[in-house]
């Protein structure tokens, strides 16, 4: 199959272009021009330059493929809802459009299991309504798989949405990375009592619901949460982290509504003198980290035949041998 990844140079991308290639797919990746692609061209990746939001980039890239995974996304950093918007929603209607004027057979979209928001009482499905966080990721997130829904609905879209929970693995910088630096400092705590679920799924498993959008028929039209549904508790996931990197594990509990506040504080202050730099401390992290967050997948088992292969204890091991690995490189350098 010839396949066009948007966002293939990210995190995500590289283990979805690793997959595809290994399974004998044409893979193209859309990139931003200045992106250091060279990995992609030592494997043969066609790479074309280009912004989902600027349109007229689009076409060429997309002219002959089959289909497309529509990874690209703004996220984690400190920028207005505007410019998120900008990417996660109008880039994403762009795609959309193209996509539809070219003929591509099937569009997997990927969204986030933050679009349902935070600390519901019971897993959440595909069922539930999207009440994003007040945060511009959650909030432009939301909007795209709105949109994307419509374009199904009212346009013919080929398209699956796929609603992932929090990723990590080998190359994760944004959860796993951060995590192990706090504990490795011995800045790490403990949100609460931190028996809560902590909404996590390795790599692997989501490039396997990727894959399963991609491939199944009944993926058409249809939206699927993608996670583990053996979840770890916060305290859990720290004390497996802090094994594997050989770092203490965190003992001080900091109350959930003291941090929650302080977060608040740290972003205000951040908004206030215009900071480039996102506060190190966040609502919408207080309140992943420090609430039980539950997702069903019973959706993605039945229907696309789902079912997740790692372990999160195997995914901690795993992701801690490539952060010791990369820890001790730098060192080197």
């Amino acid at each position: 199959m010839e396949i066009l990844v948007t966002g293939g140079n990210g995190f995500l991308g590289h283990h979805a272009v690793q997959a595809l290639l290994d399974r004998g797919d044409r893979v193209r990746v859309l990139a931003l021009p200045g992106e250091d692609v060279s990995w992609l061209e030592e494997r043969g990746v066609a790479v074309h330059r280009g912004d989902i939001c600027c349109p007229e980039t689009l076409a060429t890239p997309m002219q002959g493929a089959e289909a497309v995974l529509h990874l690209a996304a703004m996220m984690h950093v400190w920028r207005p809802v505007r410019d998120y918007v900008a990417v996660n929603v109008t880039g994403t209607e762009n795609v959309c459009k193209v996509a539809l004027t070219v003929g591509v057979r099937r569009l997997v979209h990927m969204s986030s299991s933050s679009v349902y928001g935070m600390a519901w009482d019971v897993p959440v499905d595909e069922r539930f309504p999207l009440s994003p966080f007040h945060d511009p990721y959650p909030i432009s997130k939301a909007e795209g798989d709105r949109l994307v829904q419509r374009m199904v609905a009212e346009e013919g879209l080929p398209a699956a949405i796929i609603r992932p929970d929090q990723m990590f693995g080998p190359g994760d910088r944004l959860h796993f990375g951060r995590i192990a630096d706090r504990l490795r400092a011995g800045r790490g705590v403990i949100v609460g009592r931190g028996d809560n679920a902590v909404p996590l799924v390795y790599v692997a498993d989501v490039v396997q619901g990727l894959l399963l959008g991609l491939d199944h028929e009944r993926a058409v039209g249809e939206a699927f949460n993608i996670t583990n549904d053996a979840p770890l508790t916060q305290q859990e996931l720290l004390q497996a982290i802090a094994h594997e990197i050989d770092a203490k594990p965190p003992r001080l509990h900091v109350p959930y509504h003291a941090l929650y506040a302080a977060a608040y504080a740290a972003e205000r202050l951040a908004s206030i003198t215009r900071s480039p730099r996102p506060p190190p401390l966040t609502r919408v992290g207080v309140k992943l980290f420090g609430t039980s967050n539950r997702h069903a997948i019973d959706k993605a088992r039945r229907e696309l035949g789902y079912a997740p292969r790692v372990t999160l204890q195997e995914g901690v091991r795993l992701a801690a041998s490539w952060y010791l690995k990369a820890e001790t490189e730098g060192a080197r350098r």
